[in-house]
């Protein structure tokens, strides 16, 4: 994936047109809305103006999720189905991708806190014999490196057949255990372990066989468990296998094909597994975001791991990244700490300021260019900023 100039959030799978639609606004509250102050409705034209303009560079629809003060703040444009022109429903259900390395993440920080595993243990402890081959050694490979991008592991997606723009709709299942077998038998390392910083959805897939391996139930359970339940979060899930369609209320995903807009929400996204299968709605995502930063999903001391001494990561500006979880930078000069994540038919971005402000903003399609890349990251900070 090319370098964007705020490229803050690596899709988990590759990119893959433009379509007019009618831009349509709806704004809905957790209580009835008051009558805005003109400030505040200036704040609010400047969100209706970026999200125009994402759907005039292409994108067939968004939605913005606001939650602060304990109340969600909903806007929604463009289509969420270009077969019928309907908006995106009332919390929408989409896949989002790489935001489900930050519950991947937090599932494997409680368990250091349970003292049944340890960040600075070789992975080799845990996965004896798996990453090794071609110069990958599970031995000098820490647990935090997985974590924090830093074992120089090449990423699974580079092989041709995990590219859902060259299988098109695909709905093969995948095993997590098959393509780290493959990556580590043909792909050297990219560094040596902790000498650099960069992306690979590899790290993941192995994060999510370390707790397998430790807790004897799958990633879907811990999560469940652990996460989900707990919170309440009803509306997110880690799919079962060979679930292709997305349960709930959901727009309809899309994906440029030999230059077609094509529907492609019917998928099968085991090829992201630990690295990016989920599914939430973007009301979930923001009060996930919210509970972990105020303590409320691994302890203390874990948090503080999560977010101390974040480093740039290999070919992506705007972004530190700690242990799962980013942190970057607003124009207005807000902090957040979030992720986000794309997976074909979705885009998704997530995070909390330090203020308390969570925002999600959701696009039913992946950037197909700098230029769309650009629009959705103005959305991104309209909602932050306004």
């Amino acid at each position: 994936m090319a370098t964007l100039r705020k490229n803050r959030f690596r899709p988990i799978l590759r990119r893959t047109a433009a379509l007019a639609v009618v831009f349509g606004f709806v704004a809905a509250c957790g209580t009835k809305p008051e009558t805005p102050e003109p400030a505040a409705e200036k704040d609010r034209s400047a969100l209706r103006a970026a999200m125009e303009a994402a759907v005039r560079g292409g994108m067939p629809g968004v939605q913005v999720v606001i939650t602060e003060g304990g109340h969600d703040w909903t806007a929604t444009g463009g289509a969420g189905d270009v077969g019928t022109g309907a908006p995106f429903p009332d919390d929408a259900r989409v896949r989002i991708g790489s935001n489900t390395k930050t519950y991947v993440t937090s599932v494997l920080l409680q368990l250091v806190g349970e003292g049944k595993v340890e960040l600075d243990a070789p992975v080799a402890r845990y996965l004896p014999g798996v990453v090794e081959g071609n110069g990958n050694d599970g031995n000098r490979i820490m647990v935090r490196s997985l974590l924090g991008h830093t074992s120089g592991l090449a990423d699974y997606l580079e092989f041709p057949e995990y590219d859902l723009d060259a299988n098109a709709l695909a709905r093969r299942p995948q095993q997590a255990e098959e393509m780290v077998r493959r990556t580590m038998m043909t792909k050297p390392p990219h560094f040596a372990p902790n000498t650099g910083a960069e992306y690979s959805n590899t790290n993941f897939l192995l994060a999510g066989m370390v707790i397998e391996r430790v807790t004897g139930d799958s990633v879907a359970t811990e999560i469940d468990r652990r996460i989900l339940a707990p919170l309440g979060l009803s509306a997110t899930y880690f799919p079962l296998a060979g679930e292709i369609e997305i349960r709930g209320p959901h727009p309809r995903g899309y994906q440029t094909i030999d230059g077609k807009l094509v529907d492609v929400t019917d998928l099968d996204p085991s090829v992201g597994g630990a690295a990016g299968a989920m599914v939430a709605s973007g009301a979930d995502l923001n009060r996930f975001f919210t509970a972990l930063l105020a303590g409320k999903v691994v302890a203390p001391a874990q948090l503080d791991e999560m977010r101390r001494d974040p480093r740039s990561l290999n070919k992506m500006s705007d972004i530190t990244y700690g242990l799962g979880i980013g942190r970057f930078s607003f124009p207005c000069g807000k902090t957040a700490w979030g992720h986000g994540g794309g997976i074909p038919g979705f885009w998704t971005q997530s995070a909390i300021t330090t203020d308390g402000r969570a925002v999600t903003v959701t696009f039913n399609k992946l950037e197909d260019s700098a230029e769309q890349a650009e629009l959705g990251h103005k959305v991104f900070d309209a909602a932050m900023c306004s």
